[in-house]
């Protein structure tokens, strides 16, 4: 890899964000998220030219996978920071804790036969629904110098987030608070939500030498069916046991950006997202031109992300 792209990863844009950052992308070409897109054949496009919904449904660990690869590769110095936007037909990532409820396995295996995948995803957070009409976010950072403090991490990301969709809607996104949203699938203290509806939910991944800061915005779609499903996994999960800690899903606290007055769609929130970056002074040099100028290039379908789903399979296998 030549060094153009490391040279400028110490300079600094507003904000604290990288100067240049890498811009990988798999987002679905549509965002309607239908629980029969799971079962596959629908194509889905990203950076290095097409890969099929078969593929991605087959697999619900590979965009962790490439972002657990990526990040390794960035704590090396052999990526610049990135930035990965991705979507995925339709499945379910659960939390650790999700997988050790007494009944998920029964419950997973509910999900799987209604067409939705399953899997245990390695970063923080409890159970959520990944559909086309979620647009996935992360920012891939080598660790600064000094102690790092997620909150600053999430609160970075939390304001590109409000950036973004002001970028097409400003009013929606001058509504936009960040809190718990009680009653909300994996709840957290970052959560973003426009009239007390969650839409947003952030979680890190840290590394030995770079971490990164993740965040799954609901765009399109009803944010209340997301929430009767992700109810009704816990539902099953938890066989009845009322005194076991999972959260208590009520599907009214959930919306989507388009049932909030934002973005109706996820190419219009993702366009937002990289104004949102450009106007702080980040310039994003998109894969493919990444791959020409300094021979990198890291794809779904690589051998080490492949060998990476497989560890993270057998690791939180539940």
């Amino acid at each position: 890899m030549s060094s153009g792209p490391a040279d400028k990863r110490e300079q600094a844009a507003e904000g604290g964000l990288p100067a240049v950052m890498a811009l990988f992308e798999h987002l679905n070409e549509t965002d309607k998220p239908q629980a029969d897109r799971a079962c596959g054949g629908t194509a889905a496009t990203g950076d290095s030219g097409t890969v099929t919904a078969t593929e991605i449904a087959g697999d619900m660990l590979l965009p962790f996978a490439f972002e657990e690869t990526l990040c390794r590769d960035i704590g090396a110095g052999e990526a610049p920071p990135s930035v990965h936007l991705w979507s995925h037909p339709g499945g379910v990532a659960l939390g650790l804790r999700d997988s050790r409820l007494p009944r998920a396995g029964e419950a997973m295996a509910e999900l799987e036969r209604q067409g939705f995948r399953t899997a245990v995803r390695h970063s923080g957070g409890a159970a959520v629904p990944l559909d086309a009409g979620v647009v996935n976010v992360s920012l891939l950072l080598p660790k600064p110098a000094g102690k790092l403090d997620f909150h600053d991490d999430f609160r970075l990301l939390a304001s590109l987030i409000t950036e973004a969709v002001a970028v097409s809607h400003p009013q929606a996104a001058s509504q936009i608070r960040a809190g718990e949203v009680a009653g909300s699938y994996c709840p957290g203290d970052f959560d973003l939500a426009i009239g007390g509806r969650k839409f947003c939910g952030i979680a890190q991944r840290r590394q030995s030498n770079a971490y990164f800061v993740h965040a799954f915005v609901i765009v399109s779609g009803s944010g209340r069916e997301r929430g009767e499903l992700i109810r009704g996994f816990y539902g099953i999960a938890a066989g009845g046991e009322g005194s076991l800690t999972y959260p208590r899903v009520s599907p009214e606290t959930l919306a989507a950006l388009e049932e909030l007055g934002g973005p109706a769609s996820a190419a219009v929130f993702a366009e937002g997202f990289r104004q949102a970056l450009t106007r702080r002074g980040v310039s994003l040099q998109p894969a493919a031109l990444l791959r020409q100028a300094a021979g990198y290039d890291l794809q779904y379908g690589d051998p080490r992300v492949l060998e990476a789903a497989s560890v993270l399979r057998e690791r939180y296998a539940r």
